[in-house]
Formats: C-alpha cells, structure tokens, sequence
C-alpha cells in the first residue's frame, strides 16, 4: 500500500498538467517512452509502461486516431509493427516538459533534494532486485 500511496500522491501533482494537454495518463507513458527509446514495438512500450498487452492495443489505436502515434509494419514481417511519435507528439513533449520539470523543481523543494535522490536510489534498486528473480 505504502507504494501505491506514494504513486498517487505524485500524480496527484502531475496528473493536472498531463490533462491539461488533453492526454491520459497511459497516453503520456507511451509519449515518453517513445521520445526516451524511438520507435518500438507495442510488446515493448507495454513493458516500459507496465500497460498490459490488451489495453495497449487500445490506448495505441486511439494515440493513432488522435495523431499522436504512427504505426508503421517491419518490411522482412509484416506481423511486426513499429510505434513511432508524430510531430504533434513531440510538440506535447515540448510544452510538457517546462511544467513537468518545475513541478519536480517544486517536489524537491518541499521535501529536499536528499530525499527525492534517496527514493529514486532506493526505487532503482528495488525493481533491479526483483527483475534478477
């Protein structure tokens, strides 16, 4: 519970500028990951984002008809697809970005620097843990 408390505590900071772009939550992890690692297959923005299998060819299918995403088919497998970010994409990354980075600027702030820095080491090294298993 501790985990998931502290998840929607920092949404609950985020979620409004996100929104505020028309976009959902899902949405913007697959933003980001895509902007992070280029164009990727959906079996893998749904492990970045941790957005199981099904939902992603949801969210995917509607990022396309809202022009966020681009879906494009590897010529050697057709079964394949690549996701890539559209220009309308990387215009959100932009104007995201500023609030998003002051919004953490604010965290750091409130709480200090030391303990965001120890909760991303702890973080990290948590979930490296678990992937070893």
């Amino acid at each position: 519970m501790l985990l998931l408390r502290a998840r929607e505590k920092m949404m609950e900071r985020f979620r409004p500028l996100i929104t505020a772009h028309g976009l959902t939550e899902q949405q913007w992890r697959v933003i980001r990951a895509l902007n992070e690692s280029g164009p990727l297959e959906p079996r893998q923005i749904s492990d970045l984002c941790t957005i199981s299998s099904p939902s992603m060819a949801g969210v995917l299918a509607r990022m396309e008809t809202l022009g966020l995403v681009v879906k494009e088919r590897f010529e050697d497998d057709q079964r394949r697809v690549s996701v890539s970010l559209t220009k309308l994409s990387m215009q959100l990354v932009r104007a995201l970005s500023a609030d998003l980075e002051a919004e953490y600027r604010a965290l750091e702030r409130e709480v200090g620097e030391s303990v965001v820095e120890r909760v991303y080491r702890a973080v990290d090294e948590l979930l490296a843990g678990l992937e070893r298993e």
